[in-house]
């Protein structure tokens, strides 16, 4: 099952762009097992000014037809680690063929996008930097793959 990171704006050279492409490098390799992968990013561009309507039709452009989609919002629904791996693998097996992921820019995303995401969920109520976002999603698929892989990277709360 890809897994396609659309978002808005360029990444420039620099650590948050090294730990993007380790952790899906990572996720590429673990996944590649389980069925999920191979992982891209996609980033579009708005030509400096922020507009969400411009946003949403240059995202819903680089959205594969059959993606079934994720939309980061702090309105979002906060998922733990295992919840956001099971829903992957539930998806997985429900038949989707591929996952986008959409990240906006400054000011989030059209509400429009929101509408047409099969899931909307949020890295807890902060507003945080959307080029830090990506660097959680990434991180965030790794460990997802790594939860249903069974490995010792996650190791979540454990019982007393």
């Amino acid at each position: 099952m890809p897994v396609r990171l659309s978002v808005v704006g360029r990444m420039r050279q620099g650590p948050e762009l090294t730990l993007i492409r380790d952790y899906l490098e990572r996720f590429d390799r673990l996944g590649r097992g389980l069925g999920l992968g191979p992982s891209e990013v996609v980033e579009v561009e708005t030509g400096g000014h922020p507009n969400r309507s411009v946003e949403a039709r240059r995202l819903r452009g680089v959205i594969p037809k059959s993606a079934w989609i994720i939309a980061l919002d702090e309105t979002g629904r906060m998922l733990t680690s295992d919840g956001f791996a099971r829903m992957l693998d539930e998806w997985r097996q429900d038949g989707c063929s591929r996952v986008a992921i959409l990240i906006g820019g400054a000011d989030g995303l059209h509400s429009s996008l929101l509408k047409e995401a099969r899931a909307t969920i949020a890295f807890g109520r902060m507003v945080w930097p959307h080029m830090l976002c990506r660097v959680m999603v990434a991180e965030q698929l790794y460990r997802a793959a790594s939860i249903l892989a069974g490995t010792a990277y996650h190791r979540g709360r454990r019982e007393q």
